[in-house]
This record gives structure tokens, sequence and C-alpha cells, in this order.
């Protein structure tokens, strides 16, 4: 299984749409949850998909019905990971599902939706833009609509693709040294420098964040800042998502065996000094990146 992550760009009409089915959604989803609640409280049973699905029938025409039961199936697995939980004597954080405050997502688990060239028809919501950047390969099995902090919409496209074991093209191998002076240093001696975004751009988000705080509660000038910071964020994200994409890329196009030193992040960041650095450099998500571009990489 394979995402694909395609920008959005709807209307206000089909904004407003997609507000409102975010809406429906945590609405059902906290009501759900409730009825869970009460149900074990008088049976000692718990509920599981099936039930939500029954409970909901006949549930609100603003919103298409495979949204809906997707909403049962996110409650339902949120139930089975809080119990997995409670049986991992390590896990400290059992983590009881909880009332949710927003929703930012729907999903289209099997239909009510249909890609045409440059507009995405999405049920209940219209003909939607899309900036296709890159071709689908395999069979679409679900949908999901995404609202980021900073109000840009996606679409991610979950496909099914055929596992073709392919040879590499290169008989190189390598290994990799993870840092924060040089973010990379490769066997043969060759470094890759840390681009540092976050670092480079403290200095903007600090000022920004400064005059947020000045900004009194509810008012509009307070929620302009409050976007203007997300989208720092963002675009901060995107840029060393960009990075981590183009390397790890170019580095399972060129050597067939890659070795990597195994690091346990979690306990450095725990370090106070080294902390802004180490999640700056994203040495997990790179790593992540690594390991799958390897697989699918002919």
């Amino acid at each position: 299984m394979i995402t694909y992550k395609f920008r959005i760009y709807p209307e206000k009409k089909q904004i407003f749409r997609l507000t409102n089915n975010f809406n429906i959604c945590k609405n059902i989803y906290n009501e759900l949850l409730n009825l869970s609640i009460n149900n074990y409280k008088e049976t000692k049973k718990s509920l599981n998909k099936y039930d939500f699905n029954n409970h909901m029938k006949g549930i609100n025409n603003e919103i298409h019905s495979q949204v809906i039961q997707n909403v049962s199936d996110r409650i339902s697995k949120a139930f089975q990971n809080f119990y997995r939980r409670l049986k991992d004597k390590n896990c400290k954080k059992k983590g009881f599902p909880r009332y949710k405050n927003k929703v930012k997502s729907i999903t289209y688990p099997q239909s009510g939706f249909k890609l045409n060239n440059r507009k995405l028809y999405c049920s209940k919501i219209g003909n939607i833009p899309i900036k296709l950047h890159r071709k689908l390969e395999g069979r679409i099995k679900t949908l999901t609509i995404k609202q980021n902090q900073a109000n840009q919409y996606f679409a991610c496209f979950s496909v099914e693709k055929e596992n073709k074991k392919a040879k590499h093209k290169s008989n190189k191998k390598i290994g990799i040294d993870l840092g924060l002076n040089n973010f990379i240093t490769l066997s043969n001696g060759n470094k890759i420098n840390n681009p540092r975004y976050l670092i480079k751009s403290e200095i903007k988000l600090k000022r920004l964040q400064r005059r947020l705080s000045r900004k009194k509660k509810g008012s509009k000038n307070r929620k302009k800042f409050i976007l203007r910071v997300a989208k720092l964020h963002n675009r901060i994200q995107n840029q060393r998502t960009d990075f981590l994409h183009k390397l790890s890329y170019n580095l399972t196009k060129s050597y067939s065996l890659i070795a990597i030193e195994e690091l346990k992040i979690k306990n450095m960041i725990r370090n106070r000094c080294l902390s802004k650095s180490i999640s700056d450099a994203s040495w997990n998500t790179f790593i992540q990146m690594l390991s799958y571009k390897a697989v699918t990489s002919g």
C-alpha cells in the first residue's frame, strides 16, 4: 500500500461543505464514544464496529454514508489500540479514547469519489480542482481529505500497488553516520551539511509569536496571527521534508545496500541542550524514508 498526497483547491462553497463534514464527523465520533462508555457501564461489554454502524443507520444526509462508516471504524480502532496497550505491561500510557474538539479529515473508504483529469469529485462536496504533480500507479482503495493548520487542503489516495521484485542497477554499498553539524557522513568520506531550517527561521518565528501573544483572545487579529505562525511552521516543515525526500531518493538510487547506525532517538531527545537540534534534523523521518524507498526503488 502506497499513499499519494496532492494539493487541492476547494472553492468557498466547497470549503463550507468540507467544514460541515468535519463537524458532523466530530459530533458522530463523540456520540459513539459516549454510547460505548454508557453501554460498558450498564452491561460491562464493549461495542464493535458493527454495533456502531447499526446505531448510525439513517443518520444525516449531508454527509456520504461511507464517510460516516469510517468514523465508526476510527473509534473501534481507538478502542482496539487502547485494549492492546492495556495488555502491554511495558506501556506506561494507556490512552483511553478522548472526546474530540475538532476533526480535520474525512475518509471515503470505498466509493463516493472519482478522479477526472484536473478535478476530484467528492460526494456531497462537488468537483474540486486538484494538482496532480505525478501519476497515480495502482488501484485506489481509499481517499482522505485533510486540512492542515495553515488552512491548506490535501487529497491523500491510499493505493494498492503490485509488489514487483527488481534488481538494483548498482552494486555499491555505503554506510551512514548521522550527526548535527553534518547531517550525514558517508563511509566514503562525503558529507551532507545539516540545513537547520527551524534554527534559520527561529528569529522570525519568535517575532511572530511575541506579536501573537499581545493580541486579544478571540479577536480577528489574533486569528490572523495564528494563521501566520501556522504558515511559517508549515513552510519550515515543507523545506525539511523536501530535503529529506531528495536525499533519501538519491541514496537509494545510488546504492544497493545502505547501512545506518542504530540510534535511540527518543532517549537522545530528552537532552535539553540537543532536543531542538535533533528534532530539527528529523533523523527518524529520514530513516523511515530510506527504509521504504530502499524497498520500492529498483
